[in-house]
């Protein structure tokens, strides 16, 4: 992963979903973010919202998929490239291929859920219809240090709220 290339281009889309992630762990979700962009313009942007929606499909990548294919006025998000903070899981990997993106650029591994080799590599198998490029590890150490800090102040919080019932 620590071989890959990243353009500037890269760098700050991929500044540009720390954002969105650092926005999430500030109303309570779990500190991922996306972009998703056309020819180096942002089409969509976008942070967790699970637990605000109450809905487990409330990815960032997947709403990123949505509001892009709104934008666009296609399913098919042909030349489009996906840039999130965190290797995406089972779902979203399902739907980036489904949604044919030319590329997908991630940060930080995810060993619990990751599905391009952390958990899992649904990537390895060649799809029979749709190639999809991805490469991760750009911004893995500011992506990770988020979720850690994120996780921390959720034990914190849960810690302290188990001690006050007592």
């Amino acid at each position: 992963m620590d071989k890959n290339i990243f353009s500037q281009i890269d760098v700050q889309m991929m500044e540009e979903a720390l954002k969105e992630a650092r926005s999430a762990f500030a109303q309570g979700e779990v500190p991922v973010g996306a972009v998703l962009a056309y020819e180096g313009k942002i089409l969509a942007r976008a942070g967790n919202q699970v637990e605000k929606s109450q809905n487990p499909s409330a990815h960032a990548e997947l709403l990123c998929i949505q509001e892009g294919a709104r934008t666009l006025g296609n399913w098919r998000l042909l030349g489009c490239t996906l840039y999130t903070t965190l290797e995406p899981c089972l779902m979203c990997a399902g739907a980036l291929l489904l949604a044919r993106l030319d590329r997908v650029v991630w940060g930080a591994p995810d060993i619990r859920h990751g599905a391009h080799g952390s958990y899992l590599n649904i990537f390895e198998t060649e799809h029979p219809t749709h190639t999809l490029q991805i490469e991760g590890g750009l911004l893995k150490e500011e992506a990770a240090t988020l979720m850690k800090d994120f996780f921390k102040k959720q034990r914190e919080k849960n810690g302290q709220n188990a001690r006050s019932a007592l």
